[in-house]
């Protein structure tokens, strides 16, 4: 998983605002959407990012399809780039 190029990242106070100029989009990720977009640095497989959003969170594994479910939204809104890991 990777971060799509081209988009401006500005950090704010409960996340991230993510423009995307192809497409003209702003895009608002909260804190936890922000912690995935930033866990998505082609070092991860999904599943470990997944792990990895749980773990920082203290969460359990019941929380994995609702984490899946926002990297997902990621990968669909163009911001997140899926690779073959």
């Amino acid at each position: 998983m990777t971060q799509a190029s081209n988009l401006e990242v500005h950090e704010v106070p409960d996340g991230y605002i993510v423009y995307q100029k192809e497409r003209d989009r702003v895009h608002y990720l909260n804190k936890t959407a922000a912690i995935i977009f930033e866990l998505c640095d082609g070092t991860h497989r999904p599943q470990d990012l997944v792990e990895q959003v749980a773990k920082i969170y203290a969460l359990d594994p019941s929380a994995y399809d609702e984490i899946r479910t926002a990297l997902d939204s990621l990968v669909q809104e163009g911001l997140v780039l899926s690779s073959s890991m």
